[in-house]
């Protein structure tokens, strides 16, 4: 039987994992679906159903177990209210047990409590070892199976909400970002944003998330501009390329002979570059070879 692949996330703004619906194969977009998963069964939304099939990952596709029954749907809200409990209690055990430099930042059942993921950062680098703390939380919780999660500075960001660097009401990571795109500063150079740490830096402590959206359209611009510094011939003279506008194609020109700070704005078709102009009046210029030169009288 061919292997019917379909997109399943478990919370609102979260990534989605495929699954292998082949022996549920009524399932639609907006049902609720028990799935097999590394960390046991759990419970998630059918939001997507490809066309074709992605690329199976290692091991193979993990299987939809079965569409979830409206005593599931409840079972499963009634251990997320749970949720704030153990995580407080765990946060109580952890500072009793004198644990540097960690934060608890979510408790999350699944959808019968038979496992329970403790999500927590660390502060330092590396990794720590919180098998004792992880013996503890099972006394406190008998019948779930206990993990601890180690979670990065924008994962914490995503789950802790709160206002946006920018001044949103919400942070991207909790509105509408599924996954995290790797960011560099070669992204805010692109654009010409500040290099200043509070204009680049997230609510996380890393570079923002919103560097990435325009950087295509500024890179791409770019490539079709002079580089700064560079000489130009414009319709006003020659001059030094100072600033750039890539979204509305204007190069911000010095031209020789003007007071430093002087600044003239051209759009990049009224632009040329010196060195192409200075070739073609070099070669009008150079004298005639062989004779071979013919010159029209006016």
């Amino acid at each position: 039987m061919q292997s019917k692949i379909i997109g399943i996330r478990f919370t609102q703004v979260g990534k989605i994992y495929h699954f292998d619906s082949s022996d549920v194969p009524a399932l639609k977009i907006g049902d609720h679906a028990i799935v097999d998963t590394a960390r046991g069964n759990h419970l998630g939304e059918v939001v997507q159903i490809p066309e074709s099939a992605p690329k199976a990952p290692k091991g193979g596709w993990k299987k939809v177990l079965k569409q979830a029954t409206p005593r599931e749907l409840l079972l499963n809200e009634n251990w997320k209210a749970k949720e704030m409990e153990a995580m407080i209690v765990c946060r109580e055990t952890a500072s009793k047990m004198t644990l540097p430099n960690i934060k608890i930042i979510k408790a999350d059942f699944n959808y019968n409590g038979t496992q329970l993921n403790f999500l927590y950062s660390y502060e330092k680098e590396g990794k720590v070892n919180l098998k004792n703390l992880s013996k503890v939380m099972k006394k406190s919780y008998p019948n779930a199976n206990i993990e601890m999660r180690q979670i990065g500075p924008r994962d914490v960001a995503k789950i802790m909400g709160g206002l946006g660097a920018c001044g949103q009401e919400k942070r991207c990571c909790t509105m509408f970002l599924t996954d995290f795109s790797p960011i560099s500063i070669k992204m805010a150079k692109a654009q010409g944003i500040s290099l200043a740490p509070s204009e680049i830096t997230g609510m996380c402590g890393r570079l923002r998330c919103c560097l990435i959206y325009e950087y295509e359209a500024y890179a791409a611009a770019r490539k079709t501009l002079p580089k700064r510094k560079k000489r130009v011939v414009t319709p006003k003279g020659e001059g030094r390329v100072i600033d750039l506008n890539p979204l509305t194609e204007m190069v911000v020109v010095q031209l020789d002979g003007e007071v430093r700070g002087a600044r003239h704005a051209f759009h990049r078709d009224e632009i040329e570059p010196w060195s192409e102009f200075e070739a073609l009046r070099r070669k009008a210029e150079k004298p005639c070879e062989n004779g071979d030169c013919h010159h029209k009288d006016g």
